[in-house]
């Protein structure tokens, strides 16, 4: 008996599929809001893509959307003007049919709701939003406006990390009862950076711990109970936290995330007739090291396309272009209880945003 697969392989990594790069339909013209660090990478990657065009990107500053524009080949940029937000000009762009966000976590809600809001395809970088009443919100608005929302959560779209669902499937591990990820950086302490700043939903839960709950995600689902405890420092996020979710299988699996310590980095899903360990980064891994029972080990490596983007971006160009407004592998469902469990974590951590006290538009 095989076991369920509770995160679907999107067809970009089925076997036989070709380069995610490769085209799947009509071309898409992309507009990006914000101009940091992921936004780089993931602009690289949407430019591999033969059915994209890189249409538009929006800063708040004129010379940072102009040099983006410039280096990446879009066709036109915008920035904060004394009437409209850049977005705000980037949205009422008729030229731009789907658009990715990359700002803090703390504006992704109100960034998102106005791109659908212009009935704008939305591809949100994660956290979707900083609490489930705002996620809800989105996903009823995106729903009712008939367009396409995703979270960004590329490692489920990765090569290896689908090939480990598959293997759980196959029941060559047998029955899974303990996952155990880590994600963990030194970030240097700076009240202005993101990552720090509550104002930004700055702490290490929203920006790092998806990723090792994807591990638990995929390998037990959703769990029936969660249990936190967090480093908050004096400005009120979290600087590390550990998770441990209960399942009525008895299955456990502990989650770490932390801004203050380096860590391995590294998932392990362990069943009755073997375990898995993920290379290197957890959340970009590129190698599986498979450890049977009683058996010989063995080390299994995956090619990946350019930053490792692209296969996101495929399911995204995908969904939109056969008419889709979710993506079966990262559905409205998933994005939705996972902020609740986050709200949970928060609530048994301490962690209060002022996006939590702001009225959700109606």
């Amino acid at each position: 008996m095989t076991a369920v697969q509770h995160i679907p392989t999107p067809p970009c990594v089925q076997p036989g599929a070709p380069s995610p790069v490769q085209s799947t339909g009509r071309t898409l013209r992309w507009g990006v809001v914000a101009t940091g660090n992921i936004a780089e990478r993931v602009t690289e990657d949407i430019a591999r893509l033969e059915d994209a065009v890189l249409q538009a990107v929006s800063s708040r500053r004129q010379a940072s959307a102009e040099e983006f524009a410039s280096r990446f080949g879009f066709a036109t940029s915008y920035w904060d003007s004394d009437e409209l937000r850049g977005y705000d000009h980037l949205f009422a762009d008729p030229d731009v049919d789907v658009v990715y966000i990359a700002s803090p976590h703390a504006q992704h809600y109100a960034i998102a709701r106005r791109a659908l809001e212009a009935g704008k395809h939305v591809l949100c970088e994660k956290s979707l939003t900083i609490n489930a009443r705002e996620a809800e919100d989105l996903i009823e608005l995106a729903r009712s406006r008939n367009v396409f929302l995703m979270e960004a959560v590329w490692t489920r779209f990765l090569p290896c990390i689908n090939h480990i669902w598959e293997l759980i499937a196959s029941g060559e591990l047998g029955d899974i009862n303990w996952v155990q990820a880590d994600l963990g950086f030194p970030a240097p302490y700076d009240p202005s950076n993101r990552l720090w700043d509550p104002a930004a939903g700055g702490g290490a839960l929203l920006d790092l711990t998806v990723y090792p709950l994807t591990f638990a995600l995929g390998a037990l689902g959703y769990p029936e109970t969660v249990h936190a405890v967090g480093s908050i420092n004096p400005d009120g996020v979290d600087a590390q936290n550990a998770l441990t979710l209960g399942y009525a299988s008895g299955g456990l699996a502990q989650l770490t995330s932390s801004l203050v310590s380096s860590s391995p980095r590294t998932a392990v899903i362990s069943g009755t007739k073997g375990w898995i360990r993920t290379g290197s980064p957890l959340h970009n891994p590129v190698e599986l090291t498979i450890v049977p029972h009683t058996g010989e080990a063995r080390v299994e490596r995956f090619p990946q396309v350019g930053n490792g983007y692209a296969y996101e971006l495929r399911e995204v160009t995908r969904c939109i272009q056969e008419g889709l407004v979710e993506s079966p592998t990262m559905t409205w469902a998933d994005s939705l209880r996972t902020m609740r469990l986050f709200d949970a974590v928060r609530a048994q951590m301490g962690v209060l945003y002022s996006n939590d006290e702001a009225g959700v538009p109606r």
